[in-house]
C-alpha cells in the first residue's frame, strides 16, 4: 500500500531535503507541501493525505494548534510533530492535541520512514530524543508564531498598536489580538510585566 505524505514547513531546506531523502521510497506517495497553517487548511479541502509531517513553528499558527484542528476536520490523517524544539511540554502538547508522532529534524531516512511505517498502522512512535525529553520532568514553555514574536519585539521598543500596524501592515485590530495573545500566554495583566517576563526568559 503506498502512503500519501505532505509535509508542513516554511522552510523550503527541510522541505526539499525530506524529499530527496524519501524520493526512492516506493511505499511513499509525495503529494506536495504547504508553507502555513492557512496553505495547508486549504490543500486540505480537496485532498487527503494519509500521513502528514507537521512543523510546530509556523508563520501564523502553531503546528501545535493546526495539528488539533487537522484532526477535529480530518480525523483519520495520521500527523507527526517535525521540529527542533525537544521540550516535553512541545512533544506532550502535540500529542494532546492528535498527533501519532514526533520526529526532530536531524531525523535520518530510517528514523522517518520508520514514524511513517509506525503511525500508519496506528501506533505511536517517538525519535530517541524526542522519548528521552518525554522521560524527564515537564518544563513550562511559550510557544509564539512568527508574528506574535515580531509584534512582542516591537511592544518592548515602546511602540503602540497605531504604530506596529504601520510597521507590520496589518490592521489595528490584528495587532490589538496578538497583544491579548501574548498577554494570555505569558500569564500577565500588563504590558510592563509582559515585556519583563519575555526578557527573562529570553524571547526579547
Amino acid at each position: 500500500m503506498r502512503i500519501n505524505l505532505f509535509i508542513v514547513d516554511d522552510h523550503y531546506m527541510i522541505i526539499e531535503g525530506i524529499q530527496s531523502l524519501l524520493m526512492h521510497e516506493k511505499d511513499i506517495s509525495w503529494m506536495g507541501h504547504a508553507t502555513s497553517a492557512a496553505s495547508c487548511l486549504a490543500f486540505l479541502k480537496s485532498n487527503q493525505p494519509d500521513v502528514i509531517l507537521m512543523d510546530i513553528n509556523l508563520p501564523d499558527k502553531t503546528g501545535i494548534d493546526l495539528c488539533k484542528e487537522v484532526k477535529t476536520l480530518y480525523p483519520s490523517i495520521f500527523i507527526i510533530g517535525l521540529s527542533t524544539f525537544n521540550q516535553h511540554s512541545f512533544i506532550s502538547k502535540m500529542m494532546d492535541n492528535g498527533a501519532s508522532g514526533y520526529i526532530l529534524k536531524n531525523a535520518t531516512r530510517p528514523e522517518i520512514m520508520e514514524a511513517i511505517n509506525t503511525v500508519i498502522k496506528g501506533k505511536l512512535f517517538f525519535s530517541a530524543e524526542a522519548s528521552h525529553a518525554l522521560q524527564q520532568s515537564p518544563d513550562i514553555s511559550i510557544i509564539l508564531t512568527r508574528r506574535e514574536k515580531e509584534v512582542l519585539e516591537l511592544i518592548a521598543d515602546g511602540l503602540t498598536n497605531n504604530e506596529i500596524a504601520e510597521k507590520l501592515y496589518i490592521s489595528i485590530t490584528t495587532v490589538d489580538t496578538h497583544r491579548k495573545n501574548l498577554l494570555s500566554k505569558f500569564d500577565c495583566r500588563n504590558v510592563a510585566s509582559l515585556v519583563r517576563k519575555a526578557s527573562q526568559l529570553n524571547f526579547i
